[in-house]
């Protein structure tokens, strides 16, 4: 699955001729699902109406070719409600919540916080934990208890920490989905019995993403890790900056897009852009 860019233009405002054209690509090179609106989708500077407007135009354009799911996590429990909600009347099979940001919340916050929203909103939901990005961390207990709640359906598990793949099975049913966040640690996350992931890389690689996953949910690890070694580069410095500048300044060099990002998020710096660029040739991806 691939955690899909906003394009925007210059000013900032949303580019939807260059999103179609990003929906159409991947279609086309085997991504398996469409994640709009999380993280690397800048989910954090539009406001709810722009939001819900770009899972709206996902929804529409991908015409129920592969899966749409909406982020729509926020860090006020009305709010993420409410985003939720939007993607349902919109048509999304399902919807990814991030741990909310920010105000820190204990565990018993977090667990009140995602029952609540899934009691509310009749759609099945992907939590999402991504402690460098929120300053919390979902404990594996408490995405235990979360699994028993019958529309939270999976967990994407951004820490990089392979070791909570076997914590998590241990305590969920077998029909619960673990999904890696992290580009780097996706393939041992796979192969130690996590379902797939939500992938920055897959933005510019899809096939070879797809196609590395594959083989890594077949057991294949020699295969898995083969396909996967030329994208390594990309996995890591694709975070050289903050997400998503790196990957959408790779968009623009690869010609999908326009080079718009919006405060407080800047373009790739000058002295990173070698960098990115001699990433994306390794691997076979062609830049202009």
């Amino acid at each position: 699955m691939v955690a899909l860019v906003t394009p925007m233009y210059e000013d900032g405002s949303v580019d939807f001729e260059s999103l179609e054209k990003l929906i159409e690509f991947h279609v086309q090179f085997k991504t398996d699902a469409i994640v709009t609106m999380g993280t690397t989708g800048e989910s954090a500077t539009l406001d709810v109406e722009e939001h819900c407007n770009v899972v709206r135009f996902v929804v529409e354009k991908v015409k129920g070719r592969i899966p749409v799911i909406a982020g729509t996590g926020a860090n006020s429990t009305s709010e993420a409600i409410q985003l939720t909600a939007c993607a349902k009347e919109a048509g999304v099979d399902a919807c990814l919540l991030v741990t909310p940001y920010y105000n820190k919340p204990t565990q018993e916050g977090l667990f009140l916080h995602h029952k609540k929203i899934a009691e509310t909103v009749s759609i099945p939901q992907i939590l999402y934990n991504v402690p460098g990005r929120t300053a919390v961390d979902m404990s594996p207990e408490t995405i235990i208890r979360l699994s028993k709640i019958n529309n939270i359906i999976g967990v994407k598990e951004a820490t990089g920490e392979v070791g909570r793949v076997a914590l998590i099975k241990a305590g969920v049913d077998e029909t619960f989905d673990l999904y890696t966040g992290d580009d780097e640690t996706a393939i041992a996350f796979i192969l130690a019995g996590g379902h797939g992931g939500i992938s920055v890389t897959a933005n510019v690689a899809p096939q070879q993403v797809h196609d590395a996953y594959d083989a890594a949910l077949a057991g294949d690890a020699e295969r898995a890790h083969e396909l996967d070694r030329p994208l390594r580069a990309i996995h890591r410095d694709i975070f050289i900056e903050s997400n998503p500048i790196p990957v959408k300044w790779a968009l623009v060099k690869m010609g999908l897009m326009e080079a718009g990002i919006r405060l407080p998020l800047t373009p790739l710096s000058t002295a990173c852009q070698p960098i990115v660029l001699k990433a994306l040739k390794d691997a076979g991806i062609q830049v202009t």
